[in-house]
């Protein structure tokens, strides 16, 4: 009869375990979300500071092409 009084306890504290671990994912989950909000905000003018720079680098003679590496044929 021991066992029996112990089971309500036992899925009690079971329980608040597993509430405690949805709480903490909601926060991260939270938190994720929030950064991830900042970054897209951030976005747009990352974006134009890049195409600024791009402007710069073709204006002083910069062209895109594929760069060779030298280092490739000693990892083969």
């Amino acid at each position: 009869m021991h066992d029996c009084a112990m089971l309500p306890l036992q899925a009690k504290k079971l329980a608040s375990q597993y509430q405690k671990e949805a709480d903490k994912c909601n926060l991260g989950m939270e938190t994720c979300e929030e950064v991830r909000e900042k970054a897209e905000e951030a976005l747009p003018a990352q974006m134009k500071l890049t195409a600024m720079w791009e402007i710069r680098a073709r204006q002083k003679g910069w062209r895109e092409k594929v760069a060779k590496s030298n280092a490739f044929p000693y990892f083969i």
